[in-house]
């Protein structure tokens, strides 16, 4: 009986020390440190809608973290984009990279980026972009 008890309390403590550490790796993805450099880089797909100082198919980058989505004066947007109420903050622009359309339905922005560690490159680009 006590020999059950003991594995039990074994797989028990296996469980849950995998259930930290899938928990610990999720807050790890969550806080992942972006490397500019890389980002600028990376940042050179973006450029086929998008430039950091002038409106194309997409707004202007410059400013863009800490701004409210859909505001710059000067370029046309998805009224879903508009009445979104969200402020380009680190984790809203990873969600948004992630799937804008998910995000926002019935934005204009289709492109996604499914590598988190190049969300958080591209992020880190775009933070120094002030």
């Amino acid at each position: 009986m006590e020999r059950n008890r003991l594995t039990y309390v074994f797989a028990a403590g296996v469980i849950a020390t995998g259930v930290f550490l899938a928990g610990g790796s999720l807050a790890a993805m969550e806080s992942m440190v972006g490397d500019a450099v890389r980002g600028k880089t990376l940042y050179q797909a973006c450029q086929a809608c998008h430039s950091i100082d002038d409106n194309d198919l997409g707004p202007r980058h410059r400013g863009v973290v800490g701004r409210r989505a859909g505001s710059v004066a000067d370029y046309s947007y998805s009224k879903a984009l508009m009445t979104s109420g969200l402020t380009w903050d680190e984790a809203t622009l990873d969600r948004w990279l992630t799937n804008p359309s998910a995000l926002v339905p019935g934005t204009k922005m289709f492109f996604q980026i499914s590598d988190a560690q190049q969300r958080a490159d591209v992020i880190a680009y775009l933070k120094l972009q002030k």
